[in-house]
């Protein structure tokens, strides 16, 4: 019998064949392990960084792609805004044309309609004038036929004329 130390009052005994098949076991073991649970859970770990490693490469081109279309987007949006600032422009500048055009016209028939006063004011006023001198030519031949009945002197004659002036004054 060999010399083993005894630890706490355990009895340990020493044997070199049983470490020994233990430390076989134990390298089989790590073998099989490592065939069997670790390569595949490497694997696993491997693919798994794969796939990371591919939806962050995704996710990088996704969002240039979100930052190319938001680029694209404001740019469409500027163009809108610009388009729709000319057509407000165009269309001040029409409505600047209408009134333009509008106040124009007015004033051409305003123009037109005084010309018309006008030249009805002087028909009016030839049809007044002729009016009045067939009435003077009739008064004349009036005065002129009680003058041939009746010889009047200067006197008498200036006022059978003045009495007819304020008779025809009176039927007016």
């Amino acid at each position: 019998m060999s010399y083993i130390p005894q630890v706490m009052g355990a009895g340990i005994s020493f044997n070199g064949g049983t470490m020994l098949f233990q430390l076989v076991a134990m390298l089989i073991l790590l073998a099989l392990l490592k065939k069997y649970a670790l390569g595949p859970l490497l694997n696993i770990m491997k693919e798994r960084e794969d796939h990371i490693n591919g939806e962050i490469t995704s996710a990088e081109t996704k969002h240039q792609e979100a930052k190319k279309l938001i680029e694209e987007q404001q740019a469409l949006l500027k163009e809108a805004r610009e388009e729709s600032h000319a057509l407000i422009e165009n269309a001040k500048k029409l409505g600047e044309q209408q009134k333009d055009d509008i106040i124009q016209a007015a004033r051409q028939e305003a123009e037109r309609l005084k010309e018309s006063a006008r030249n009805e004011i002087v028909k009016e006023k030839e049809q007044a004038v002729n009016a009045l001198r067939e009435q003077v030519a009739s008064l004349s031949v009036m005065i002129a036929s009680k003058v041939i009945e009746k010889e009047l002197d200067d006197q008498a004659q200036e006022k059978l004329i003045q009495d007819y002036l304020k008779e025809v004054g009176e039927s007016r």
